[in-house]
């Protein structure tokens, strides 16, 4: 049978015999069709990566939304593929949801477990084993992670050491990391204002670690659009963006940041 030849118009199978009628063109496989209306995401201006991203995350289109996760990453580089096709994507899913109500859940779970698999699969580069490592931590209450979990891959690819302690971090647990690993820098995560906690941020500014007589702290980096406003003390610094950060980090690591 010629490939050009579809299912019959009248929706009882078989084939058509006349092919597809003149003017009407064929439809495309259902999960190569673009989601119309209500079904999409407010992206605006974006790259095209951004679109394709989107639309099979609707679809809940996992195999593709992973392929084009893993392209993004080889093509782009990590950076610039989580600011300009990731993080564009992750805000959309977020608008949509927040005037969706719960109906978009499923999507946006997908979407960021899809990212988060796609940052564990980025290879760190070898580095010194015994450089004090970067502290990455969301404080407590804080359950979004994929902004640090991007940074800690970034900083591996830097070939800088990283401890990763994710979501929801305790305040005493994170009291007891530092002072346990003495870290060159803490970054502190926070999404929201109800969960920037700025008391806790001065307590870890303060932790001294190491040996009596060679006591040294960290520097405490506070990350996320949780801590608008002014750091709770001058030796504290925020960071604003993923490429600005790892400058900050490479800074004080007495690095010199690798081109991405």
């Amino acid at each position: 049978m010629p490939a050009h030849r579809a299912g019959r118009a009248d929706g009882r199978g078989g084939e058509d015999r006349a092919g597809p009628r003149p003017g009407r063109p064929r439809r495309r496989p259902a999960r190569d069709r673009v989601p119309r209306g209500n079904d999409t995401l407010p992206l605006g201006t974006v790259r095209p990566e951004c679109r394709g991203l989107a639309r099979a995350a609707v679809r809940l289109d996992a195999p593709t939304v992973r392929e084009l996760l893993d392209t993004a990453l080889a093509e782009h580089g990590l950076v610039t593929a989580w600011e300009e096709v990731i993080a564009p994507t992750l805000h959309a899913m977020g608008r949509k949801w927040a005037s969706a109500g719960e109906r978009y859940v499923e999507v946006e779970h997908l979407l960021s477990w899809q990212v988060s698999s796609a940052l564990h699969r980025v290879r760190p580069a070898p580095g010194a084993t015994d450089a004090p490592p970067v502290l990455l931590a969301c404080v407590p209450g804080e359950q979004h992670t994929l902004p640090i979990e991007a940074l800690a891959a970034a900083l591996g690819e830097q070939a800088l050491p990283v401890r990763m302690f994710g979501a929801a971090l305790p305040a005493e647990a994170l009291h007891d990391a530092v002072r346990r690993t003495g870290p060159r820098a803490v970054v502190l995560w926070a999404q929201s204002r109800t969960t920037a906690d700025r008391a806790l941020a001065r307590s870890v500014a303060g932790i001294e670690w190491g040996l009596r007589g060679a006591r040294g702290r960290s520097a405490l980096l506070l990350a996320g659009p949780g801590w608008t406003g002014r750091a709770p003390t001058a030796n504290i610094e925020r960071l604003y963006g993923l490429r600005s950060g790892l400058d900050v980090i490479a800074a004080l690591a007495g690095t010199v940041p690798v081109p991405v």
